[in-house]
């Protein structure tokens, strides 16, 4: 008798449908037109140019982004609930770039080298990177320091 009463059980589990959920209104994004692009980006003042591959004949629109290098500051002899601390403010800096639209990517170098990392800047101008760059946590204590550099880059390209 219990192994018929655990045959139905399980037939009654697995007959019975969960309740069909709505599907989630997903917004349609449309893409914007090369023009549309060159447009907003001119408008919020980012420099940008025209590049023809010549391998494949595409146009290839060249954003600028700005590079910053956090180098090993000259302040770093913070106790280590100190240092650990700064690290979690740091981390955060780092994703509320990312999250405001104002960082692209960024990441520490696999050295001990002087240069400890990177952060590519979508922004503007030099100025603007800058102050967001000294904004750090670590950059304010002293344990990083900034050197930033324009660079170059296809805009929408995904790393590899």
């Amino acid at each position: 008798m219990k192994y018929i009463y655990t045959f139905l059980v399980v037939i009654v589990f697995f007959s019975c449908k969960p309740d069909a959920k709505p599907e989630p209104s997903v917004e349609k994004v449309e893409a914007k037109t090369v023009k549309e692009i060159k447009e907003e980006l001119t408008s919020k003042g980012f420099q940008i140019f025209d590049y023809v591959d010549e391998k494949t004949k595409d146009t290839v629109i060249m954003q600028q982004y700005f590079i910053a290098f956090l180098k090993r500051g000259p302040n770093r002899s913070q106790d280590k609930a100190t240092a650990d601390s700064l690290q979690a403010l740091h981390l955060a800096h780092l994703g509320s770039m990312y999250e405001k639209g104002y960082a692209d990517i960024s990441g520490p170098f696999g050295d001990d080298g002087d240069i400890r990392g990177i952060t590519v800047y979508n922004t503007p101008t030099l100025e603007m990177a800058d102050s967001l760059a000294n904004s750090d946590p670590m950059v304010k204590a002293g344990r990083l320091i900034i050197e930033i550099h324009p660079w170059w880059a296809g805009k929408g390209f995904p790393l590899r």
